[in-house]
């Protein structure tokens, strides 16, 4: 787990955990990294310590999971975790022998506050190494000193946006930011700069390496924390201090709302923190440490965009007895934003793409589109500009359909209508190779219905991207009544290949995402109906999580596609004439006001900007008495969380974690809640039912609860 080595009087301490993918603070590492540091500090032929990672990473942060267990302890539990954590990294800085973080790799949270806590960084040259304290982005904060050295190296305005972001960064940036002090070109040479600081600083006829905040004690010999230690570029009562927390308290504040803890509380420990010395600031981050730790926004987060996200990333949901497999050639057919967008996505994989359209104008067009992301990448420094031409070259843009001839998956991304997709499916569709698989990129339409096209509809699927494809990270795969394990597994290996996050549903009018993303824009048409001012119902929606409001996604949207949808629920009879949203949208697409693409819709387009169009008004006169911030949120995020909970009962979406997922990744859902599903046990099940019982006696049935959800009543998890 830990080596341990000594060479010409330096202790080399290397991470090589076994017992997890990757080097992790827990309770056995832990414990191990102090022996080996207790046991360099008492050799007394030890001049200096090195530590490094003999794993492709150096130390990506604590585990998680211990985190989740010590969150239902006794606070004092934790909070005794955190200080002796403390306590050993406390004792690198004041053993009185220089320490080299030799960082070899990525080094993330605790990882990264291991080699805060040494006197000199020095990291390995690699594109891949990630540096950072990345905590917040799970709802917590820095808890073994992070929040407290972080701003003493740097200070505060170097320091504050990358505690309160989670942002990491690479290794030439962490050096300019000072955040490392040297870069090797070579694991060699990484250790002779380690052995060097040492060399220069380990002999007897030298003074104890000091960190800045540090000093000794006249009376006892021993470091100690410097009372009044002036952090560089001002203190916290300083002119500077003064503005950078006055100012990013409100920033911090308009960003999150108010829903996640863990910034604020990260401007608290840090503000607190450097009033005094490092030893009593250790205790203040602790506190706040604990308090963000236990919350239910920390742990919703670490369950569902952690532990749940990486399950999901292993292939959770892919059948288990079916051997893996691999697409190797894939056809797009449709070159327009979506399939240009999936053939960037493959390509960048590795994976040989035909691009097919109906003419080889159109399908050269959504080369260029790989060309103009692969361009931008150059230019940030996010893509080898060497491997761009490789990339490219994978790409075959044609209008012949005999160039998808050996394809192991065929993706269908064009228009949403049911008839084309039947034609393109039976022309392409016998150029797969033996056991290809054929998707269906329809964000709608029935799996089930569109593979009656197919001569082989064990092997249809429904593969639901999300548009940007290259930035969205969700993969809807959809299972119709049909469909083949084999089918399944082809697509989650596909998705997992491609950098994907993949969640499997079965069959249904609008899957899980577009039928539960739907019901967010409906109910903002509904409190417009009620007479409900729209500016309350876009910041309701904004102060309540969402990315925006459902007025603003709806222009986003088209309402002319809402028209369509709906008038097909209307036309099938799943909805009636009298529906909300079909009327509103038949009445704003015969204004010729069809969203944002015509520059027309809830709001007006502009260059300067949008601002809500002032006709609402009269469509919808604004009532006298206006409900509160607090109703409009509840009925926006009920709604949502309703349908989940209706789609999890009528096996709509499989699992409670791939409804959680979906909903983060695919419309915006509420993180800090851990999903849409999640949402309930975050509320309670039973404030859940009593709340939907009110909305419905007040508004409507639609947002009466189902039988199985009272079911549930009483229960202390939803499922």
């Amino acid at each position: 787990m830990i080596n341990y080595t000594v060479d010409q009087n330096v202790a080399i301490i290397s991470w090589q955990m076994t017992s997890a993918p990757m080097n992790v603070l827990n309770d056995e590492s832990i414990p191990a990294f102090e022996a080996a540091l207790q046991r360099a500090y008492a050799d007394e032929s030890v001049k200096g310590i090195i530590i490094t990672s003999d794993k492709p990473e150096f130390v990506v942060g604590a585990d998680l999971k211990m985190i989740l267990r010590n969150a239902d302890k006794d606070p004092s539990e934790m909070l005794k975790v955190s200080a002796e954590l403390n306590r050993v990294f406390r004792n690198i800085e004041t053993s009185g022998k220089p320490t080299v973080a030799a960082i070899n790799g990525t080094a993330l949270g605790g990882g990264y506050e291991i080699c805060l806590a040494c006197h000199y960084r020095v990291a390995l040259e690699n594109p891949k190494t990630q540096i950072g304290l990345v905590e917040v982005t799970l709802g917590l904060l820095p808890g073994a000193g992070g929040t407290q050295r972080l701003p003493r190296m740097l200070g505060l305005q170097a320091a504050l946006p990358l505690l309160v972001e989670g942002r990491k960064v690479s290794v030439q940036e962490a050096k300019n930011l000072g955040m490392i002090d040297e870069v090797a070109a070579s694991r060699e040479e990484m250790m002779e700069k380690a052995r060097a600081y040492i060399a220069a600083n380990g002999t007897s006829d030298r003074p104890k390496p000091l960190k800045p905040w540090d000093e000794i004690d006249r009376k006892t010999g021993k470091i100690v924390g410097k009372d009044n230690f002036n952090v560089p570029g001002g203190n916290v009562q300083s002119v500077t201090g003064a503005q950078v927390f006055s100012a990013g308290t409100a920033m911090l504040m308009d960003k999150t709302k108010g829903n996640y803890p863990a910034p604020l509380e990260i401007m608290a420990c840090v503000y607190e923190g450097l009033q005094v010395n490092m030893d009593r600031a250790l205790v203040v981050e602790a506190r706040h440490f604990v308090k963000v730790a236990r919350s239910k926004v920390a742990q919703n987060l670490i369950r569902t965009m952690f532990l749940g996200m990486n399950e999901a990333n292993k292939g959770a949901s892919r059948p288990k007895d079916v051997h893996k497999t691999d697409v190797k050639k894939v056809g797009i057919l449709g070159a327009g934003m979506m399939g240009s967008g999936i053939a960037y996505v493959s390509a960048l994989a590795g994976i040989e793409v035909v691009l097919k359209d109906v003419s080889i104008e159109a399908a050269e067009k959504g080369k260029d589109y790989s060309r103009s992301l692969l361009k931008k990448g150059v230019d940030r420094g996010k893509v080898d500009p060497l491997k761009v031409d490789g990339i490219l070259n994978l790409i075959k843009a044609t209008d012949q359909t005999e160039d998808l001839h050996g394809c192991d998956l065929i993706i269908e991304a064009v228009f949403e209508n049911r008839e084309l997709k039947a034609q393109v499916t039976k022309e392409a569709e016998p150029m797969l190779a033996e056991g290809g698989v054929f998707g269906s990129n329809t964000s709608t339409l029935p799996i089930s219905s569109l593979a009656e096209a197919s001569a082989r509809p064990e092997n249809f699927i429904g593969i639901h991207f999300f548009s940007p494809v290259d930035k969205m990270m969700l993969v809807e795969i959809i299972v119709g009544k049909q469909t083949s394990d084999h089918a399944l597994a082809v697509a989650i290996d596909y998705t997992r290949k491609i950098k994907k996050t993949p969640i499997v549903v079965n069959d249904s009018r609008g899957f899980y995402t577009s039928r539960c993303f739907g019901t967010y824009t409906a109910e903002g048409m509904e409190l417009l109906r009620d007479g409900v001012n729209p500016v309350l119902i876009e910041n309701a929606g904004k102060d309540a999580g969402m990315p925006v409001g459902p007025l603003a996604v709806t222009d986003e949207v088209a309402l002319d596609l809402v028209y369509k949808i709906s008038g097909q629920g209307v036309k099938d009879g799943a909805i009636g004439e009298e529906d909300t949203s079909y009327q509103i949208a038949k009445k704003f697409v015969e204004l010729g006001r069809l969203g944002k693409k015509a520059k027309a819709g809830f709001y007006d387009y502009a260059e300067g900007g949008k601002q809500l169009w002032p006709g609402l008004s009269e469509l919808f006169p604004v009532a006298e008495q206006q409900p509160t911030l607090d109703e409009v949120k509840t009925r926006l995020l009920y709604r949502q969380a309703l349908e989940a909970v209706r789609c999890f009962d009528e096996g709509v979406v499989r699992t409670k974690l791939d409804a959680d997922l979906g909903s983060i990744l695919a419309w915006g859902f509420p993180a800090y809640t851990g999903g849409a599903l999640s949402f309930v046990d975050f509320v309670g099940v039973d404030t859940f039912v009593k709340t939907l019982d009110r909305l419905a006696d007040q508004y409507g049935e639609r947002f009466r609860p189902t039988s199985k959800l009272r079911e549930r009543a009483g229960k202390s998890e939803f499922a």
